[in-house]
């Protein structure tokens, strides 16, 4: 790719401007010159809102990535969809469209995909489920399922795909979106519950080596111990990383030691951010 790249956040758990919202999810907005692509959808129709006042048409959107199926970075679609007509191309595994829980303190409750967003992506004529690393745009590529060789980075909490608590949801959706540049790779997570290590470690076999240029998104170490936080930390050592993006399920612990151990090169990352590259 050899156009400038544009990311703009419109959905975040901390906002940057105060004219903005925030909320507990992640939709970012891709434009790659000749391209616009958007990267989940938040949880509600707050995308559409930040949107608007940050100057983003949604109208424009030729792309449409799910990174996973859960309601934080899925409910905002069907606002998305609404007058769509089909022509958006919109790319995630089949399982994001599949029942998602959590057990909690409070008992089980459903995280899945909103059954309104879940009937819009049903119905859509531009959906595609894909499993395998796949270049959905020029020089854009999703990584379909991410190999799992890192046992530091199992478990991700009490997640199923049943309300009883029987099956274990392994994640099978989780998909990373990486860009390819003259100056790096860069790489937008979802919620990386694949583990971020093995993500990078899976680019890294996809694009034959290249440095990365930018990480931004969420990393899944909110509820990390601090042994986790520690192993991560020393391991994202051995990738040539230029910047830091930390957003939404990273965590603070996690972001924390994030600028301690790569100082200048972490960056705040609120609703309203926009970076070129």
């Amino acid at each position: 790719m050899s156009s400038p790249v544009t990311i703009t956040v419109l959905v975040e758990d901390s906002v940057s401007r105060p004219i903005l919202k925030a909320e507990h999810g992640l939709a970012l907005w891709v434009n790659t010159g000749a391209k616009h692509l958007l990267f989940d959808t938040g949880q509600s129709d707050l995308l559409t809102a930040n949107a608007q006042k940050l100057g983003v048409d949604l109208k424009n959107i030729n792309t449409m990535v799910l990174s996973h199926g859960h309601y934080d970075h899925c409910g905002g679609l069907a606002d998305v969809l609404a007058n769509d007509g089909g022509r958006i191309r919109i790319y995630t595994h089949a399982d994001a469209l599949l029942p998602k829980y959590q057990q909690s303190d409070s008992g089980m409750r459903y995280i899945g995909m909103p059954a309104h967003c879940l009937k819009a992506l049903r119905r859509h004529e531009g959906l595609q489920t894909i499993t395998a690393p796949t270049e959905i745009d020029p020089g854009v590529f999703l990584t379909g399922e991410i190999p799992r060789v890192h046992p530091e980075e199992e478990g991700q909490g009490t997640y199923y795909r049943d309300a009883e608590g029987r099956q274990m949801d392994p994640f099978s959706d989780d998909q990373t979106l990486f860009l390819r540049t003259p100056v790096g790779t860069v790489v937008v997570l979802g919620c990386t519950h694949a583990g971020v290590i093995n993500t990078l470690d899976y680019i890294c076999h996809l694009t034959g080596g290249q440095p990365f240029q930018v990480i931004l998104g969420g990393m899944h170490l909110r509820s990390a111990s601090d042994e986790r936080i520690a192993w991560t930390m020393e391991s994202l050592r051995r990738f040539p990383i230029e910047k830091f993006y930390p957003v939404h399920c990273t965590g603070m612990k996690a972001v924390a030691a994030l600028w301690a151990t790569f100082p200048g090169r972490c960056f705040p990352c609120g609703v309203g951010t926009s970076m070129n590259i």
